[in-house]
């Protein structure tokens, strides 16, 4: 299992980004932590610099291609990085906002794809010139298959998590790794407020536990919780008609969420 020693998150102020810069924090650990929320993220470094890890955290919208490219060619030049995830995601267009609303369905692809093109295209070249390496990208169970509500999201996962594998093909002949991480419903900002029912809900720490696992032996893919994955892989295999009328029977159910 490979050990990381040199890190970079985005999304790190919460969720899964913040449970995986925590569960990284060690001494001798250097980790570049970005965010859009300057709160939350000064709690984290806080609580990663009392693990002993060196912390550079950078208040940047993942949007911004400049800025980001100048942040990560400066970690860079001082602490060669041996992996990046790019964790930074959005999903504002719950009930299918982005219906009525074209602003959020550019904002949610700007974030979750350019964010990610932004975060990993300007290190590629040291990567490979380096010949090592990992790269994680943060897809999710949700674009494997058309899921109602937040379709934007769903589709911008899926758009991540094929880039991710097809870069699989063009990366390892260079030692770099690519593992493309897709997991069910997880503790976040997001899920708290996502007004239908979550099966197989997981914290962010269980989920962190199982993608720093999955990343150290370079696994391809990370997809979980099973059953939750099982379930998307059986459907994918139904004729499209059957599949739809199954998937709209199954996901009108709605939850409570305290205010």
């Amino acid at each position: 299992m490979t050990r990381f020693n040199s890190i970079v998150i985005t999304g790190a102020s919460s969720g899964i980004g913040a449970a995986l810069a925590l569960d990284y924090a060690a001494p001798g650990v250097t980790l570049a932590l970005l965010g859009r929320d300057s709160e939350r993220l000064a709690a984290v470094v806080a609580a990663c610099q009392k693990r002993g890890a060196i912390v550079s955290a950078r208040q940047i919208d993942v949007t911004d291609r400049q800025a980001v490219t100048a942040w990560l060619t400066e970690f860079d030049d001082a602490s060669p990085i041996d992996l990046v995830i790019a964790n930074a995601g959005i999903s504002p267009d719950v009930e299918n906002a982005h219906l009525s609303d074209l602003t959020l369905a550019h904002e949610t692809m700007a974030v979750n794809v350019g964010g990610m093109f932004n975060t990993i295209l300007p290190l590629l070249p040291r990567l490979v010139a380096r010949g090592r390496g990992q790269i994680a990208i943060m897809a999710s169970l949700a674009g494997f298959v058309g899921l109602p509500y937040a379709a934007t999201y769903n589709a911008s996962k899926a758009a991540v998590r094929v880039w991710g594998e097809s870069l699989q093909y063009s990366l390892g002949p260079y030692g770099v790794g690519v593992t493309v991480v897709c997991p069910g419903f997880v503790t976040s900002r997001i899920t708290e407020r996502w007004p239908y029912v979550m099966p197989f809900l997981m914290p962010a720490e269980r989920a962190s536990s199982l993608i720093r696992r999955g990343i150290a032996q370079n696994y391809a893919r990370i997809a979980f919780p099973l059953p939750l994955k099982i379930a998307i892989w059986a459907v994918g295999l139904l004729p499209a008609g059957i599949a739809s009328s199954l998937i709209r029977l199954t996901a009108r159910q709605r939850r409570s969420i305290a205010h």
